[in-house]
């Protein structure tokens, strides 16, 4: 790749926020990398309530290569760009608080840069539980029917994408389009692509990235999650009318199905069982083909993971604001 060494020096970029329980593992994972070049790791803390400063401060006392960028306003972007700012290596790593970097992560992700020609590439989102909620919920989120096309979420084919699970950057690359977008509280990933891709630039899928993804921990947390996704999804279609999707639009139209549906019920109509009883029967289905390779304690809350996700993604999509996203 132009203007980069054989293993040129790396940034390494994470926003945390209350992930006290997390960040050692991940920033271990990073410093821990077999990668030839040198690495930097620069940490933007939010405002937490579980000692996440703290933690973040004793590693960075702890090794040079660790830097605490302050993140006041806790969101996403605003941090991964006083992160990116805070550092000056040609090849940027997006890593999140939630994520376990493989040991050879970072150097694949440079030698694909090369080999590709990208200016961003990345792989899968594999998620990991570490209790049986948490193990079933990353069951549904590597399921096609749990989140639909996105091959970073279950793996596929190496080639171009539309978007990819955290990413590895040329710097210049980064830099022409502005850095991320701050008025995106979440799908900022997806809208850079979008940028970066707008402006000729090659987003490549790599199924072999695989990082390891901490799961929300509870039910009403994991529908938080959802719930922002679908609000800004949409926000992304209004802002950047030739990124719909089909598969974006399959959750709002099955809340839709079901509310109608149930409000028929109530005055009467039995026909209006039919678009809830199809859906408790695609997810009866599914979460009978998912969770056969899960034990039975896991398996048994399937139903009600993927009913959280598809509605709350749904409601969050139809809930979603015009003046949302706006600078």
């Amino acid at each position: 790749m132009a203007g980069l060494s054989a293993w040129p020096p790396v940034a390494v970029v994470m926003v945390v926020r209350d992930e006290a329980m997390h960040l050692r593992e991940a920033v271990a994972a990073i410093l821990e990398q077999e990668y030839a070049g040198a690495l930097h790791v620069a940490v933007a803390v939010g405002p937490s309530r579980d000692g996440t400063e703290t933690v973040a401060a004793e590693m960075a006392a702890a090794d040079p290569r660790v830097t605490v960028v302050p993140n006041p306003t806790g969101r996403t972007p605003c941090g991964l760009n006083a992160a990116i700012a805070a550092t000056s290596e040609p090849v940027i790593v997006r890593v999140d608080g939630h994520a376990v970097l493989p040991p050879g992560y970072v150097r694949r992700g440079v030698e694909l840069l090369t080999e590709t020609g990208a200016v961003n590439v990345g792989g899968v989102m594999g998620a990991e539980g570490t209790n049986d909620f948490e193990r079933s919920v990353a069951a549904a989120m590597s399921s096609p029917f749990g989140v639909g096309g996105g091959r970073f979420h279950y793996g596929g084919q190496p080639g171009p994408a539309d978007t990819v699970y955290l990413g590895i950057f040329r710097r210049d690359a980064l830099d022409a389009v502005g850095g991320y977008d701050e008025s995106f509280t979440r799908a900022q990933d997806w809208e850079l692509n979008h940028r970066l891709r707008g402006r000729g630039g090659l987003v490549w899928f790599a199924p072999e990235l695989r990082v390891t993804y901490r799961p929300r921990p509870s039910l009403r947390a994991l529908g938080r999650q959802y719930r922002d996704y679908g609000r800004w999804r949409r926000v992304v279609m209004r802002r950047h009318s030739d990124s719909v999707r089909w598969h974006y639009l399959v959750p709002p139209v099955t809340v839709v199905g079901i509310g109608v549906g149930l409000a028929l019920v109530l005055v009467g109509q039995p026909v209006g069982w039919l678009a809830p009883a199809a859906y408790a029967a695609a997810n009866l289905g599914a979460s009978a083909v998912v969770g056969r390779r899960l034990r039975a304690r896991e398996a048994v809350r399937l139903p009600v993971v993927f009913a959280t996700m598809h509605l709350c993604w749904g409601w969050g999509f139809l809930s979603s604001t015009r003046g949302l996203g706006r600078a």
